[in-house]
């Protein structure tokens, strides 16, 4: 169950948020291979200098810190996607320039998710840990 965080230096309005949230699970689903009911987002929203990024020159355009929680077991490639990803959409959801993004992912391994009803496993190409109904 990744858990997306994102820490903001300004508050989106509530349709705004929904809709990023929304964005980015789709993102992660498609970029990490996996399917989007288990995926955790959290929005945190800030003074504009409650937080500070040596890369952000102006402060009023925007900051944001993403602490992104995953599974260990995906590509180099798709980790850096992701992170693109998540770069690109809070450019066009919120118009904050790419240098004032900082993306910290934390690999953990599957059983360090756990539900209400299971303990995910590790991370498979092409897999979905809530399309079946099995429990752990």
């Amino acid at each position: 169950m990744p858990h997306l965080q994102f820490e903001f230096n300004f508050t989106p309005n509530e349709t705004d948020k929904i809709c990023f949230a929304t964005k980015i699970k789709e993102h992660f689903a498609t970029i990490m291979d996996t399917g989007t009911d288990h995926i955790g987002v959290t929005l945190r929203c800030y003074g504009t200098h409650d937080l500070s990024f040596g890369h952000a020159t102006s402060p009023a355009d925007g900051i944001v810190f993403v602490n992104a929680d995953i599974r260990g077991g995906r590509t180099s490639e798709q980790k850096r996607s992701l992170s693109l990803a998540f770069i690109d959409q809070l450019q066009r959801s919120f118009n904050v320039p790419p240098q004032n993004v900082y993306v910290i992912l934390t690999e953990h391994p599957g059983e360090h998710f756990q539900l209400h009803d299971r303990v995910l496993q590790g991370w498979a190409q092409g897999e979905d840990p809530l399309a079946d109904e099995e429990q752990g």
